[in-house]
């Protein structure tokens, strides 16, 4: 009888192996700090502190209707934002059943709501109860998205600056370990001048960094200013107040931390957007969402090439007990962790691109095409941080081959020309360069054969010793020095 693939009918059946996305399914435990920031729940639990943030300082405005929360009432909804947990969500989801709209199933859940036998979180706290109104008070729904939204990229950030940092060392680390172990370069996939191992690596950290800091300089950006972005409604309502002065300490002022106390002002720790329509223009999104995909590009450009030294020889990995390469061959001890990493890394830069071409347009003052894929904004950088982790997995198992290298360089003497012709150029010996190219260019060139070539130019004796005692190893330049040096 054929298996049933309806996992409705079968409770007992492991979530990960029906979960629709890999990331939530084979790859679940890799991603578990990912999972609060970006999930639903993460998305509630950040709506529910935009909401109470609003709420808290309004009562700070001098108000007539809404006067200062107390101390205990201030606590408590710190409370509600720092506990807030899955079982909430899934109120905050029941309620959405009713409301068909996901903002206002978020109020209400705060307000609590007799006719949906919602208790609330303002539940036994009578001074809540009277000012319930200014829950949500002017908010149009995407005042509490964008804020949300950026709150999760502060928090996801955070998380994949600190996977990127981690192979930034491991690099890092194996440049400096490797500075001096010289290898043979190939450009266009021919022998080409030798560089070190260590150097080649520096190269690739050099460029992480600066990827790094391009990632972590995008200020993430929130407004709080009505349903077009005029503070239309705020001022219908109470007319002498600077709500622009007012929404910019809200979303400006640092969130509060675990010392923070109940009297301090509190707000999201956000920088300020006073322009926009509708919804935020996510045009710093649009830059995030580049900067991550360029140092995605890099640890591409990374892991190929690796891949490439491993089938090379350059480098062995270290096996794995009870690991197996191939379901035939026995031998095999594959680069899987590089080759996932790449495929990954390729996927994640293609949401990644989606997200930052669409995001930035909107029909009018708003369609609702921006809501749908900012849903992907986990996914997209699942993926990121889930070829980080592979990266590490594969560089940590990587040894050097030295006799590879070495055997290499050692069948690669041509490379030689290069010094060679540069040291009759300074002579002013004529065609130089022609002179080299007819002996080597496209032909197994020996170490004596470029020592009778050396012993015949009309150099001066110490620039011929200098020549003849060079070898494809030595010839590295640099590069031991910049590799230690990064």
């Amino acid at each position: 009888m054929q298996a049933r693939a309806d996992a409705s009918l079968a409770p007992d059946v492991d979530v990960a192996v029906t979960a629709l996305s890999p990331l939530d399914g084979r790859y679940a435990p890799k991603l578990a700090a990912l999972r609060p920031i970006f999930s639903e729940y993460g998305f509630m639990h950040r709506r529910v502190q935009v909401e109470l943030t609003w709420f808290e300082r309004l009562s700070d405005l001098g108000l007539p209707e809404f006067p200062p929360l107390s101390t205990a009432a201030r606590a408590h909804l710190r409370r509600v934002v720092r506990d807030f947990a899955p079982a909430d969500a899934v109120a905050i989801k029941a309620i959405e059943t009713t409301t068909n709209h996901d903002v206002k199933a978020v109020e209400y859940w705060i307000r609590g709501n007799t006719e949906l036998g919602v208790p609330g979180a303002f539940a036994g706290w009578p001074e809540l109860q009277r000012a319930s109104e200014f829950v949500h008070f002017a908010c149009t729904s995407e005042d509490i998205n964008n804020a949300s939204h950026a709150l999760q990229l502060q928090a996801g950030r955070a998380v994949l600056l600190q996977g990127l940092d981690a192979i930034i060392e491991r690099l890092r680390g194996c440049a400096h370990a490797w500075a001096e172990q010289p290898m043979l370069s190939r450009t266009h996939g021919q022998t080409a001048s030798p560089t070190t191992v260590g150097k080649e690596l520096a190269n690739v950290v050099a460029r992480l960094q600066t990827a790094r800091e391009r990632i972590a300089a995008v200020r993430l950006l929130a407004k709080m200013n009505g349903a077009v972005g005029n503070y239309n409604a705020h001022l219908s309502a109470y007319p002498d107040v600077d709500w622009e002065a007012f929404s910019r300490e809200v979303v400006e002022t640092p969130a509060p931390g675990a010392d923070t106390p109940p009297e301090a002002p509190i707000g999201l720790g956000l920088t300020f957007q006073p322009y926009s329509t509708q919804i935020e223009p996510h045009d710093y999104m649009a830059e995030l969402f580049d900067a991550v995909a360029r140092s995605n590009a890099i640890l591409i450009d990374l892991a190929r090439d690796v891949w490439g030294y491993i089938s090379l020889g350059y480098f062995k990995q270290k096996l794995k007990a009870g690991e197996i390469g191939s379901s035939t061959m026995p031998h095999k001890v594959n680069p899987i962790d590089f080759e996932n990493a790449e495929g990954n890394l390729g996927l994640a830069n293609a949401l990644l691109r989606h997200l930052s071409d669409k995001l930035p347009i909107s029909r009018w003052q708003r369609d609702l095409t921006d809501s749908t894929v900012l849903r992907n904004m986990g996914v997209a950088l699942g993926h990121t941080v889930l070829a980080h982790q592979s990266l590490l997995t594969g560089l940590g198992k990587l040894e050097l081959n030295v006799a590879a290298l070495a055997a290499d360089l050692d069948a690669a003497w041509e490379v030689l020309a290069e010094p060679i012709q540069t040291v009759m150029r300074r002579h002013g010996v004529p065609g130089a360069y022609e002179k080299l190219k007819a002996a080597t260019r496209g032909q197994t060139v020996t170490a004596e054969a470029l020592h009778a070539l050396i012993d015949a130019l009309a150099i001066a004796a110490e620039d011929k010793a200098r020549l003849r005692a060079l070898t494809p190893a030595d010839y590295t330049g640099l590069a031991s020095a910049l590799a230690r040096r990064v």
